[in-house]
């Protein structure tokens, strides 16, 4: 789309990253967003910092509409990678934004070399499990939910382009 940009995000723009976040959230919490402690000013500087990690942007007509944010778990191998924050504005729905910062993502890992990625999804945004599902993510068989989880793991295998052949 002309006048779609996909960048790295800075710091002064932790604002508007913070804003487009708490409004994309609110679509799937039909009680309001929890308050949880979080202090995402800090959390999103973190991440916009962090040398191992990244803060993928949208910008359309100077507007940053898509936020993605992605590192290698604490806890996993070196060849993945998990995505940790993924919001586009609910005024872009639709748009594709979702499907072009996602692909700037996978883009980045393959670039990357990494194996496999991996999310945690709100079991109640179905919107989002429809999307994910449509790009390739499927539950991940190694962290099944427990009873009562809010939160799904899926997994997208970087190895294949999603029809099962190898890319390797």
């Amino acid at each position: 789309m002309p006048g779609r940009v996909i960048r790295t995000a800075v710091r002064a723009e932790t604002g508007a990253i913070i804003a487009l976040h708490a409004r994309a959230r609110a679509t799937y919490y039909p009680d309001g967003v929890p308050q949880d402690g979080t202090d995402w000013v800090a959390a999103w500087r973190t991440a916009i910092a962090r040398p191992e990690g990244q803060v993928l942007c949208l910008v359309e007509a100077g507007r940053i509409v898509g936020v993605a944010s992605f590192r290698t778990p604490e806890e996993g191998p070196a060849d993945l990678v998990k995505l940790f924050q993924f919001h586009i504005d609910p005024d872009h729905w639709r748009t594709g934004a979702g499907t072009a910062l996602h692909a700037a993502c996978v883009e980045q890992w393959h670039a990357d070399a990494r194996g496999a990625a991996v999310l945690d999804v709100h079991t109640g945004n179905a919107r989002a499990r429809a999307f994910y599902a449509r790009q390739g993510w499927t539950p991940d068989p190694a962290h099944p939910p427990a009873e009562g989880d809010h939160h799904l793991c899926l997994r997208l295998d970087l190895r294949t382009d999603g029809t099962g052949a190898d890319t390797a």
